[in-house]
């Protein structure tokens, strides 16, 4: 089942994803049907925090890897590399990812998302699929200038559109055959399969649960497949997901 966050009477509010467009459910007015074209779709969550998986896909280390000098593939962790990324870097379908003035280089890095539906602290891998809302397609936008200079990420990845999700969140989990694509202007850019992965989303959600507690609405974006590449303003970006949604976001200059 397909759920979205809608802006109607000018409150959010969660609806089934129908055709044409939402359900929404009400104490005052009970069900009734919306169309999608006077309906404002937004973010289909609203995460404290949103967790990132760095070098979750072995053909991306590889392509990372022949960007450093040495180029020396370098042995996957014990632990999968985790980073934050800012609420304020949130955006949802459609709307702009803005490309900020001082920056020099900025990609696109199409990925899964998992989102958090209920509070979870130390739980099991098993436990961690119990505590899952559903799943969105995820742009982890990054500055790679800065990410290559600054000790921490909190600049690269942190800025404000930098974390694109949507449209919708998808209560089924994706076949591990699933397929995440990219499309820079309509051309393919990405492509990886869910079981690609180095890590279980699950071991990743049961590691970060022992550190910090996730609540309804924390989003763990999953890491990104072969493929990033520069965006500039006028640009759009398509990240796909197999049973999933579509996510599309133009890019725009600041200012």
């Amino acid at each position: 089942m397909k759920l979205a966050r809608i802006l109607v009477d000018g409150r959010p509010r969660t609806a089934r994803v129908v055709e044409g467009g939402y359900v929404v459910e009400s104490a005052e007015r009970g069900e009734r049907e919306v169309s999608s074209a006077g309906v404002r779709l937004l973010p289909p969550a609203v995460p404290t925090k949103i967790i990132a998986v760095g070098w979750n896909f072995p053909e991306h280390v590889r392509e990372m890897v022949d960007r450093m000098p040495e180029r020396t593939l370098p042995q996957p962790p014990d632990e999968p590399l985790l980073f934050l990324k800012p609420p304020s870097s949130v955006v949802g379908h459609l709307d702009p990812i803005v490309y900020p003035r001082q920056a020099t280089r900025v990609e696109y890095e199409g990925e899964l998302v998992a989102v958090i539906g209920r509070e979870a602290r130390r739980v099991s891998p098993d436990e961690a699929r119990e505590v899952l809302a559903g799943w969105t397609c995820g742009n982890d936008v990054t500055e790679r200038d800065f990410q290559r200079t600054d000790k921490q990420w909190w600049r690269a990845k942190g800025f404000d559109t930098f974390a694109a999700v949507g449209p919708y969140l998808e209560t089924e989990a994706p076949e591990p055959d699933a397929w995440i694509r990219t499309y820079l202007n309509g051309h393919l850019v990405q492509e990886g399969q869910v079981a690609d992965m180095l890590r279980d989303p699950f071991l990743i959600i049961s590691l970060i649960s022992e550190a910090m507690t996730l609540v309804p609405g924390d989003m763990i974006m999953l890491g990104t497949p072969p493929g990033v590449g520069e965006v500039r303003p006028g640009d759009a970006v398509v990240v796909a997901i197999d049973g999933v949604g579509r996510l599309r976001n133009p890019v725009v200059a600041e200012g």
